[in-house]
C-alpha cells in the first residue's frame, strides 16, 4: 500500500522578507551589489519551498518599499501583512498578535535566508506544533532559521537578534515563560560569502531547480566573490 504525507491545514505560514536590493546587509557590505543577485536566488528557494503549503500563507514586508515589490511580483492578491517596530522581536511581536486576532492559532515564521529548507522540514515543525508549545528550527551560526508557536510569543523585543546568542535567548525565554519547546534539525543561513561557498557545495546536485541555479550562480561568481 502507498502512504502518503499528512499536511497540517490549520498552520498558518509567514514569510518575513525584504526586496532583494535591500535585503542581505551583512553580505552586501562583502561583495557589493551581488548581494542582491544573491538575494533574488535566495527568494526563488523559499518560493519554490511554500508551494507545496497546504495551510495559509502570510508575506510580511518589512517596509512600504519592500510591500512595493512584491506586489510587483505577487500581484495584490496574495494575504500580506506589515511589519512595524524597532526590533526584529518587535516586528515578529506585532504580526503575530496581528493574525492571531484574526483566528490563527498555530503559526510558524522563516525568512528567505536558508536555502536548506523544504517542504519536509516545514511540514515538521507543522506537526511539532500539535505536541508543543513552540518549535524552533536551529541556525548552524546560533540563530533560528524557522519559529514556530501555537501561543502568543512572549515578548521578544530586547532579545540578541542577529547574533550567535539568539537562539539559547530565545529558548530560555520560552521556558521561562512556561513554554513547551522543541527543536528541529539544525540547518544553514546565507549571511557571508562563506556560506555562499559552503552552499554552492551543499547544492550542487539537489533535485531542486531553485538550488542548482544558486549553486551555478555561485560558481560562476567564486572569483569575484573571493576577489570582493
Amino acid at each position: 500500500m502507498t502512504t502518503h504525507p499528512t499536511y497540517a491545514t490549520d498552520v498558518g505560514l509567514v514569510l518575513f522578507l525584504k526586496a532583494p536590493h535591500n535585503a542581505k546587509r551583512r553580505l552586501a557590505a562583502e561583495i557589493g551589489d551581488l548581494a542582491t543577485a544573491a538575494a533574488t536566488l535566495l527568494w526563488n528557494c523559499t518560493l519554490q519551498d511554500i508551494e507545496d503549503w497546504h495551510g495559509s500563507i502570510w508575506f510580511s514586508p518589512a517596509n512600504p518599499q519592500d510591500k512595493a515589490w512584491l506586489i510587483s511580483k505577487l500581484g495584490r492578491k496574495k494575504s500580506m501583512v506589515s511589519q512595524k517596530g524597532s526590533t526584529l522581536g518587535e516586528r515578529i511581536n506585532h504580526v503575530d498578535h496581528k493574525l492571531r486576532s484574526q483566528g490563527l492559532t498555530k503559526i510558524i515564521f522563516i525568512g528567505t535566508d536558508c536555502p536548506g529548507l523544504d517542504p519536509s522540514y516545514l511540514r515538521q515543525a507543522a506537526e511539532r506544533l500539535d505536541e508543543y508549545d513552540v518549535v524552533l528550527g536551529p541556525s548552524s551560526d546560533g540563530g533560528v532559521v524557522l519559529m514556530g508557536a501555537r501561543r502568543a510569543w512572549p515578548k521578544l523585543r530586547d532579545l540578541p537578534w542577529s547574533t550567535e546568542h539568539l537562539r539559547d535567548s530565545l529558548s530560555a525565554v520560552c521556558d521561562q515563560s512556561g513554554r513547551t519547546t522543541t527543536n528541529l534539525e539544525m540547518r544553514s543561513d546565507i549571511d557571508t560569502v562563506s556560506d555562499l561557498l559552503a552552499a554552492q557545495h551543499e547544492f550542487a546536485e539537489d533535485i531542486r531547480l531553485t538550488r542548482r541555479n544558486l549553486s551555478k550562480w555561485i560558481s560562476e561568481q567564486t572569483e569575484r566573490l573571493i576577489v570582493k
